[in-house]
């Protein structure tokens, strides 16, 4: 039996119609997995709004200090983060009216998936975006 937040319909949805990915703790280190993970999104026609403290501009979109401070519509909160500070952010995607989250490959709360999947919204976690794109050939 797939976990309730490896549910097809919901990465289906993500991957296929939304157009705008924040992503908390993409940061300008080229090293770092967020960053190539922003690069194929932005390679699949997706638009990348970086969230970090330090609000960098990376792969040229402005960064942002936090998902508040984003002036416009986000559909996917992406999170790049430990388990156990990501659920603040399925939080803020709540209350700033995301259409979606997902957590990346190896983060899981499940409190939090049950929150944000109470509060309407399709949440994914512990799986990435290239392994699902890859997984639909």
């Amino acid at each position: 039996m797939t976990a309730p937040w490896l549910d097809r319909t919901a990465i289906d949805f993500m991957l296929d119609d939304c157009e705008t990915w924040a992503v908390v703790g993409l940061s300008d280190n080229p090293a770092r997995t967020a960053y190539s993970i922003a690069a194929l999104l932005q390679q699949r026609g997706k638009r990348i709004v970086p969230v970090h403290p330090d609000a960098p501009t990376v792969l040229g979109e402005q960064g942002y200090a936090s998902l508040a401070d984003i002036p416009f519509p986000v559909d996917v909160v992406d999170v790049f983060r430990r388990s156990e500070s990501a659920g603040r952010f399925a939080d803020e995607a709540v209350a700033i009216g995301a259409q979606a989250v997902w957590f990346q490959l190896g983060v899981v709360d499940e409190e939090a998936f049950k929150r944000t999947v109470k509060a309407g919204l399709p949440m994914v976690m512990d799986t990435c975006p290239a392994i699902e794109w890859r997984n639909r050939r």
